[in-house]
């Protein structure tokens, strides 16, 4: 590389990424075909519009793309409409809002501090300061129950445009047939963003909320997906919500789509298509269980008592007397990448919140099994049980380093 800055830092990623373990459930390593689509020719090509319906000349490899990839996504997932352009979840989410909504209507979502999104009402975002945005929460944060009865006196009072189902740290299972009964009761559209689990989704290994009805589900390409970075959005069967949304996304927010990550999408739905990401997509739900006995057996409240999904939410501060931001900082020192994370109803404040957020996806795409990720948790505990102990740290580095070895970053998936 001319550039030998970069390449320097480049060099530096990759040895980051090869000798430590990737913890954080939003993170996850892709294909080598992935990285070679994305980095592909595709990267130097405009293509405002749709296939068939673009604004420049030259598009018969690009519609062919995007027409492969939109053809994957709605196989994956069971739907009829697939929107690949989203450059990200939350440009994503905010597609869908401006399809359906007029400024000041209503989206009822999950409360952040209970495990949804900023993308879901935040005051800070942009959605925030256009449209209305009421919450539900979780009935008991010991078991993560959420409280329904509660979702539909809120839908019944404000009557929302959207009822939305998705988080970014909730760790059990949506009864996405109570969303739908709650929605038709009201008349609002179902949205689920299910950027976290849409690999566990597209494998089969949890449920669809479209075989319950639901009408839109948005979603990154990254995190269990194992794709570029990126977003989707995806309509079950209703044209008219499909063709707004694709007027949404262009030229509604986004101008020209990036077709080499709409390339690498194509790659990793085809990827998601075969048998061993199923196995794959079974042993993150295996591995992640494998960690919630030792935190159990640890006494370390989780929120929501465990897991059903790919990811923990603990709470280090009530636990063990760390605050997530050391938490965080600490287990960096050994090698292992997780983040700090506000638990529900936490009292502290976000940049040094009581929680600490961790997942199986990316450990798992190294081929990590219950036995390693067993050990994982044990030297995680260990490491936040001595955090100012210069020997026991220096110990769990050598091991995780042990670890990161025996289980390389793999360069192909199929």
């Amino acid at each position: 590389m001319y550039d030998k800055k970069v390449e320097a830092l480049i060099k530096g990623e990759e040895k980051r990424q090869r000798e430590g373990l990737e913890l954080i459930p939003s993170e996850n390593y892709v294909s080598e075909d992935v990285l070679k689509a994305n980095g592909s020719v595709f990267t130097n090509k405009y293509s405002e519009g749709y296939p068939g319906r673009r604004y420049y000349g030259g598009q018969e490899f690009t519609d062919q793309i995007e027409t492969l990839a939109i053809g994957r996504a709605c196989k994956l997932f069971k739907c009829k409409f697939a929107n690949v352009q989203p450059h990200s979840g939350a440009p994503a989410n905010l597609a869908v809002y401006a399809a359906l909504l007029e400024p000041g209507d209503t989206v009822l979502g999950m409360d952040l501090s209970h495990g949804g999104h900023l993308t879901h009402g935040h005051p800070m975002t942009l959605p925030a300061k256009i449209y209305k945005f009421v919450t539900y929460k979780m009935k008991d944060p010991e078991t993560g129950e959420i409280d329904y009865e509660d979702l539909r006196r809120v839908a019944l009072e404000h009557k929302p445009k959207i009822i939305l189902a998705g988080f970014s740290a909730y760790s059990r299972t949506l009864d996405y047939k109570k969303f739908v009964e709650i929605a038709r009761e009201v008349g609002a559209v179902t949205m689920a963003d299910m950027a976290h689990i849409a690999g566990l989704i597209a494998a089969g290994v949890l449920r669809n909320p479209f075989d319950d009805g639901f009408d839109i589900i948005t979603s990154t390409t990254h995190k269990t997906l194992r794709g570029p970075r990126g977003g989707l959005i995806l309509t079950r069967e209703n044209e008219d919500i499909a063709k707004k949304i694709d007027k949404a996304i262009f030229p509604g927010i986004q101008g020209g789509p990036h077709m080499d990550t709409i390339a690498a999408k194509a790659v990793a739905f085809g990827e998601a298509m075969t048998p061993k990401f199923k196995t794959y997509a079974k042993q993150i739900l295996k591995n992640a269980k494998a960690m919630e006995k030792v935190f159990h057996k640890e006494k370390i409240r989780m929120i929501g008592g465990g897991t059903d999904n790919h990811l923990i939410l603990a709470d280090v501060f009530g636990s063990l007397g760390v605050t997530g931001k050391e938490a965080q900082t600490v287990l960096d020192e050994v090698g292992i990448t997780l983040n700090m994370n506000s638990i529900a109803d936490d009292t502290r404040r976000p940049m040094d919140p009581s929680g600490i957020r961790f997942g199986t996806p990316a450990i798992t795409t190294r081929g990590f099994k219950e036995k390693d990720c067993k050990m994982v948790a044990e030297l995680m505990i260990k490491v936040l049980k001595n955090k100012d102990n210069k020997k026991v740290k220096d110990v769990v580095h050598k091991e995780i380093i042990k670890l990161a070895k025996k289980f390389p970053i793999p360069k192909k998936f199929v």
